[in-house]
């Protein structure tokens, strides 16, 4: 070892001892014959300290020294002044004082210092990622990662879980998004997928009899991103044998306890809340809302209908909605020119067609462009349901349910947070439950899986993949975090005649079906158990626990939101060579 030390590890214990650091130069701080050094590596900071005691050689190398030049140092511990002490770092009770100076490796100017206080751009940190990665939030994030990971790791195995890998390189079937495919070069013009996820090979896990079954799994989808997404990205995927919703459900649950209490010392409550799908699109317009603050939406459809408001009744007698929420004291918060950017972004995000909105005075009228079309009764009744006071500001939608959802979810996030409703630092644990089975594709005219192909409905629905799939509940939970998914899961399919019945309302004929999932079909048929399980999408936990607003920077080398490396310039041409020996021709799609 170079080293005998870290740069965070010294302290007054080791007071008058002999050591050696190595790490990076933070840094420099010349006081006239005497020279000051932040010496820096993952662990912390150590003052190192030159005097002309140390010789001239070591003086002259000590000029030369730059930031992020990579040195070693051997010298003596020694306690800093009364007064002078540090309490922010660990180190900060402590010295160095060099007799000895190596330069390992020099460095280039930098085009920003991991130190810096104004953090440059995110491309040209995504350009320069090792300098990026030493910062030090970037550490204490992959370090929180690491910790994190290793909880669920500990967790699993402390409950009989094993920890299978599965294949990077398998088949391409329709799981929702597309896949990236990985050409043959032995089998020409045939192509690997690499996985969306590992679903169907843990269901064979539990098939073959292994039944409590984990993997840290690499998935990718060529899909558009945002913050909170990545082409390749990283989850806990979980799987159990001879179990329904409530076990798979519970086991999260004590996952989360551990991880919350372990990682940011919170005592969560179990089990924990739980809405079906129906009640959260009902209260909050989202299958991931943030519980962190109350502002639920509130069905103003019954009043509308007889009131004297021409676009509130017509959309009441066309049978759709009028809903709305009350933001308490917004009154005064929400200008009339803050109120038209609201309307702006719902109708240019989501296709509102307005947004309505009532003011309470402080002698309890409601005041309102529209408010005259309404009677005094209907106001009255517009107030009760809303449960409004003096100060508080009502925003109503009228239109179809799915504008209403969109157009008032979104409403309320960004109230919730220009209003400060919640603490930031505030965590909320929950489980939306009871999924509908499928959506419909209009497009192609026919159902499609609203999680994936393998899910299991109710029991109580299963009459109705016949008659009324659309009416069909699944066996399906999604774990949600401060109003994101954090994690989804299912009980799986085990009888191979609902699974063909299931491919069937998905467009997929008997014929389709045993070409793409074949294998799978015929595994149920050897005996397979009741199975389910759930997979955590860990860069999400890691971004809600560090408190971050981007994925990227839970990531080590994250993708930009249009796919790239910026460090690596990824995509990139290969060699005509390559391409010639997979049977592979560049086309100019723009002009096809």
């Amino acid at each position: 070892m170079l080293r005998t030390h870290t740069c965070g590890e010294l302290s007054v214990e080791q007071v008058g001892q002999t050591a050696t650091l190595c790490g990076w130069v933070d840094t420099i701080r010349d006081f006239g014959g005497v020279t000051f050094i932040d010496l820096r590596d993952r662990y912390g900071r150590t003052q190192v300290v030159f005097n002309p005691d140390a010789g001239e050689e070591v003086l002259k190398l000590v000029n030369s020294l730059r930031s992020e030049f990579v040195i070693k140092v051997v010298g003596k511990v020694r306690a800093r002044p009364a007064g002078q002490e540090n309490k922010k770092i660990a180190t900060g009770g402590i010295e160095f004082l060099a007799s000895h100076l190596e330069v390992l490796n020099e460095s280039l100017t930098p085009p920003f210092t991991p130190g810096q206080k104004d953090i440059p751009g995110e491309d040209l940190r995504l350009k320069h990622r090792y300098l990026d990665l030493r910062r030090e939030q970037m550490m204490s994030t992959l370090l929180l990662r690491s910790r994190i990971i290793k909880g669920m790791r500990d967790y699993c195995a402390d409950n009989g879980f094993i920890d299978v890998e599965t294949p990077i390189l398998g088949r391409s079937t329709p799981e929702g998004a597309r896949d990236y495919l990985v050409p043959s070069r032995v089998f020409n013009g045939t192509f690997y997928a690499l996985p969306q996820s590992p679903q169907i090979y843990k269901q064979i896990m539990m098939i073959a009899g292994y039944d409590r079954y984990i993997q840290v799994a690499r998935c990718f989808r060529d899909e558009d991103l945002r913050a909170d997404r990545q082409p390749e990205f990283t989850q806990l995927d979980l799987e159990m044998s001879f179990v329904d919703s409530e076990d798979v459900i519970s086991m999260i649950d004590g996952m989360m306890q551990k991880l919350a209490k372990d990682i940011l010392g919170i005592e969560l409550q179990l089990p924990l809340p739980r809405l079906t799908f129906d009640e959260a699109m009902t209260r909050f317009g989202h299958d991931a809302p943030d519980l962190r603050f109350e502002m639920e939406i509130v069905d103003c459809t019954d009043v509308a209908a007889n009131c004297g408001f021409g676009v509130f009744k017509g959309t009441a007698e066309a049978g759709n909605f009028v809903r709305g929420i009350n933001a308490k004291n917004g009154a005064s918060k929400y200008s009339r020119r803050k109120i038209d950017e609201l309307t702006s972004m719902v109708k240019e995000d989501f296709g509102a067609k307005g947004l309505a909105w009532f003011r309470c005075e402080d002698d309890g009228t409601l005041f309102s462009p529209i408010a005259k079309f309404f009677s005094e009764d209907h106001l009255e009744e517009i107030k009760q349901k809303m449960g409004a006071e003096p100060g508080d500001l009502m925003l109503f939608i009228a239109d179809t349910w799915e504008v209403s959802c969109k157009s008032l979810y979104s409403l309320r996030k960004r109230i919730g947070a220009e209003m400060e409703l919640y603490d930031p630092k505030q965590m909320h644990f929950s489980w939306i439950v009871e999924f509908p089975m499928f959506d419909r594709d209009e497009e192609n005219d026919r159902w499609s899986a609203m999680h994936h192909p393998f899910t299991a409905p109710l029991e109580e629905c299963l009459s109705q993949l016949d008659d009324a799939p659309e009416k069909s509940r699944a066996q399906a939970y999604d774990l949600v975090i401060n109003g994101y998914e954090a994690g989804g899961g299912t009980i799986r399919i085990h009888d191979s005649a609902i699974q063909q019945k299931v491919f069937g309302l998905l467009g997929l004929d008997e014929k389709s079906a045993e070409e793409r999932f074949g294998f799978l079909l015929d595994a149920l048929r050897y005996g397979a158990p009741p199975h389910g399980g759930i997979a955590l999408g860990i860069d999400r936990v890691v971004m809600l626990f560090a408190q971050l607003d981007n994925i990227r920077d839970c990531i080590a080398f994250p993708k930009t939101q249009k796919a790239m490396d910026m460090m690596t310039e990824a995509p990139n041409q290969v060699d005509a060579a390559q391409l010639c020996e997979l049977g592979i021709e560049i086309t100019d799609q723009a002009n096809d």
